[in-house]
């Protein structure tokens, strides 16, 4: 596609990036099967090509109105249209570049404005949010309906945290979200790791990873979380502590996107552009971690006894872990290893609606996503769903009518199960 940019953007290193991105593009509508805002609204402005020739106009110097603001806020960068593009766009990074010029011409009105900044400060912050939650559990008698099933009731403690007593070590994203709602999600990831020789270290001083604040159009503040976990980390990668450790584990796969990209969005920071780089190039989703052990296949495996049924899991992958970070058919595997009956739901490229804050900021699309999934996902005599993101995993659960874990909390009580039978 040609581009006709302002000197202003074109000079640059976000307008060359953007230009380079746009010119891959080659108009021939593959994404748009692809995009789920596309196959809801049938709108080619809400289409990753539609997409990007607004972001084309923008950077060309047309003005920006509230109709460009809205379809980019539409998108749910579930990156689905990445999967399939031929000519390889990489429509998410467009789409961050986009949104920020766009934030900075037109702004935001007080509602809108007050509500995404709300929503950095309680979501970016685990005291803010633990407070909170227990100020709604105080108040949930009281609440409408819809608003009470968004407030857990009781959230699974945390188990046991395995000692630090292997050589191999290896960090682990604590997360904030994640580390109020479902604490339990890290502690399995440890002691299943465990049971593979690797003991789990939690650094201090971690925050968000940074792509609540970065994909709200506050992409400093995204970015100064950033740097407070390149810091934290810091110390470990180099053996500082004498706790030299092999990756860095995320178990939330909406996190580990933003953490693969460390190394590119602090590249022009001469501070923190080589650490960042190096950190990206250790962040490893947990499936990657097992899947890679040669010993996986021999400790998973559990014989299963005759006349027993196998536990049958829906298995809902996020859009972050199969378009952002390009992992498919690991998870599948390694339940299969665990003797899981897993299935997989037709139409599983397509979100769920989660899509981190999107489900507050867009709530109408979002549970029309949302209702279409769960039908694909619920089936006669299903157990439970799995899922591999803390967002996917607290949105299903508001309507499913059977549990939702992450899928390594199941691997842990198998294992955990196959050693105590």
């Amino acid at each position: 596609m040609q581009t006709n940019l302002t000197d202003l953007i074109k000079n640059s290193s976000d307008g060359q990036e953007a230009e380079a991105i746009i010119r891959n593009c080659v108009h021939c509508g593959f994404c748009l099967s692809a995009c789920p805002t596309y196959q809801l609204l049938g709108d080619e402005l809400d289409s990753p090509r539609g997409r990007i020739y607004l972001i084309k106009q923008v950077l060309e110097g047309q003005p920006v109105t509230d109709k460009t603001q809205l379809h980019l806020d539409r998108c749910l960068t579930c990156l689905a249209c990445e999967t399939v593009c031929p000519s390889g766009v990489r429509y998410g990074r467009l789409l961050d570049i986009g949104r920020n010029i766009v934030e900075k011409q037109a702004g935001r009105k007080l509602i809108a404005g007050t509500k995404r900044y709300t929503l950095r400060q309680v979501l970016s912050k685990t005291s803010t949010l633990k407070l909170l939650l227990k100020l709604g559990r105080f108040l949930r008698p009281l609440l409408p309906k819809k608003l009470k099933n968004s407030v857990p009731s009781k959230i699974k403690n945390a188990g046991a945290w395995p000692s630090e007593k292997h050589t191999r070590k290896m960090l682990i994203l604590n997360g904030c979200v994640q580390s109020v709602l479902a604490p339990n999600i890290n502690s399995a990831t440890a002691r299943v790791l465990d049971r593979f020789g690797i003991s789990l270290i939690q650094a201090e001083n971690e925050s968000c990873c940074g792509a609540v604040s970065y994909h709200l159009g506050a992409q400093q503040e995204g970015l100064g979380y950033m740097r407070r976990n390149v810091d934290a980390w810091w110390p470990y990668i180099k053996n500082e502590t004498k706790q030299k450790v092999e990756a860095i584990i995320i178990t939330a796969s909406g996190c580990g996107v933003t953490v693969k990209e460390y190394g590119h969005l602090l590249k022009h920071d001469p501070v923190y552009a080589e650490k960042a780089a190096c950190i990206s190039g250790m962040a490893r989703d947990i499936s990657e971690i097992i899947n890679a052990e040669n010993n996986m296949a021999l400790i998973l495996y559990n014989k299963p006894t005759p006349g027993n049924k196998k536990t049958r899991l829906s298995f809902h992958s996020p859009c972050t872990l199969q378009h952002g970070l390009q992992i498919n058919g690991i998870v599948e595997k390694i339940m299969a290893a665990a003797d899981f009956d897993l299935i997989v739901p037709q139409d599983s490229h397509l979100c769920c609606g989660a899509a981190g804050t999107y489900s507050i900021l867009q709530p109408q699309l979002s549970q029309q996503l949302l209702r279409n999934k769960i039908v694909a996902l619920e089936s006669d005599d299903l157990s439970q769903i799995v899922t591999a993101n803390i967002g996917c995993l607290i949105h299903l659960r508001g309507v499913a009518a059977v549990p939702v874990k992450h899928w390594i909390e199941m691997l842990d009580e198998k294992l955990h199960h196959s050693i105590n039978v």
